[in-house]
């Protein structure tokens, strides 16, 4: 069996930069364990595996799709880079034929459209509710260290955990934290989380105006750190939204690789998550 492979940097219009996934073109389902042996080897924070819902439709003339994302060590519920990439791989070398290519995912629906370079994806808006600081103490340290936390916020629906940093920390502070994946592995004491948002407020005086930065780290999935991760901006979105009292937001994720995204929180409760993508590789898997 051969299966079309593509990795693409979604949220970057540049190689080498945003957050690289892992797309296969599929012509049928796969077992279970075999998904996760593919994603396993090739070892990226995500690999996606589309399939046509229609046997009778192609990558070209399809606009309905099955999409899952399975992390180097399991099947993940939602996740925006891998999406985007996947939507990229359709319009841009498979030509896909139409306006809107919809996935059908473990988060239901989700459309993705062509606006002049960027995809434009309709995601889940997953509000998070405040939290007493002192519930996640040794978290907090293992992340951030002594570094002043203004606000803690947990999401539910995602599992993801969210530190806001004061204002008055340079954006140097968040660029330069050193987050060690066992240390958190290890000081989390609550059992739900699976994924950690560290945040704070843009710079007014920098180009572009970025209204927030954000890092995000998820070792209990197997991802010590996630370059760009489009599902934590869902939670991010909903937050800033609410901070800033803005509906549209550009936020810029401050990994090692980076990436920009454009966010709308719609009047419907939901997120449209704009971004680029670069393909930096073409081949095929054979087994």
């Amino acid at each position: 069996m051969e299966i079309p492979i593509f990795i693409v940097d979604a949220f970057t219009n540049l190689p080498f930069k945003g957050n690289p996934a892992a797309v296969c073109l599929l012509n049928h389902e796969l077992r279970d364990e075999l998904y996760q042996k593919i994603a396993a080897e090739i070892n990226l924070s995500e690999t996606a595996f589309i399939t046509a819902v229609k046997p009778s439709a192609d990558f070209t003339k399809g606009s309905r799709f099955h999409l899952r994302w399975f992390t180097p060590t399991t099947e993940v519920n939602l996740c925006g880079h891998a999406t985007l990439a996947s939507a990229a791989v359709l319009f841009k070398h498979k030509q896909n034929l139409n306006s809107t290519v919809v996935f059908e995912t473990r988060s239901g629906d989700l459309s993705v459209v062509q606006q002049g370079e960027d995809l434009v994806m309709d995601f889940p808006l997953n509000p998070a509710t405040k939290q007493v600081p002192d519930q996640f103490t040794d978290l907090i340290k293992a992340s951030v260290g002594d570094h002043p936390v203004q606000d803690v916020y947990f999401s539910a629906n995602t599992k993801k955990l969210l530190l806001r940093l004061e204002d008055t920390c340079d954006r140097s502070v968040l660029t330069g934290l050193q987050v060690k994946p066992d240390a958190l592995l290890s000081s989390d004491k609550s059992g739900h989380v699976k994924g950690l948002i560290v945040t704070m407020k843009g710079s007014p005086d920098c180009q572009p105006r970025y209204d927030f930065y954000s890092r995000y780290f998820s070792p209990w999935n197997g991802i010590p750190e996630d370059p760009v991760c489009g599902s934590a901006h869902t939670v991010l979105a909903s937050y800033w939204s609410e901070e800033l009292g803005k509906k549209k937001m550009l936020a810029f994720q401050c990994s090692g690789r980076g990436g920009e995204l454009q966010l709308e929180v719609r009047e419907d409760g939901r997120l449209n998550i704009a971004g680029k993508s670069v393909t930096v590789l073409q081949g095929t898997i054979t087994l």
